[in-house]
């Protein structure tokens, strides 16, 4: 009903930038809130941030906060998390999820990308 995938990942050094991209195709008008999550290797997967489908409401996880933005193009079916002062503890695969909620919770999603690789290196 929903498809979703990222892109934007890669490689950089602590203190760069990288931009996800999140682009959502099927019935979007079904989903309230677009979040990210990431997953690092032997780590449960955490939330990021997400923001509502108008974009006025947002909401970030404390280790990215004043260093991460979540905004969104409904036009282009889009919604970017622009990563600043990337710091090794960053590193993770990045997922974007849309469903019906503004929370921080996986489950509470219901649809699901592929996952972008994200590695900061020193």
């Amino acid at each position: 009903q929903v498809q979703l995938v990222e892109s934007g990942g890669g490689l950089v050094q602590a203190g760069g930038s990288l931009r996800l991209s999140c682009t959502a195709s099927g019935r979007t008008s079904s989903t309230y809130a677009t979040g990210w999550f990431r997953q690092a290797p032997g780590k449960e997967r955490e939330f990021v941030a997400t923001i509502s489908w108008s974009g006025g409401s947002t909401y970030y996880t404390a280790s990215v906060k004043g260093r991460f933005a979540i905004s969104r193009d409904n036009a282009k079916n889009t919604v970017y998390l622009q990563m600043n002062s990337l710091k090794l503890e960053d590193t993770a695969v990045y997922y974007c999820a849309a469903g019906g909620l503004l929370t921080t919770i996986p489950r509470t999603y219901d649809y699901w990308g592929q996952g972008t690789q994200v590695t900061v290196s020193s």
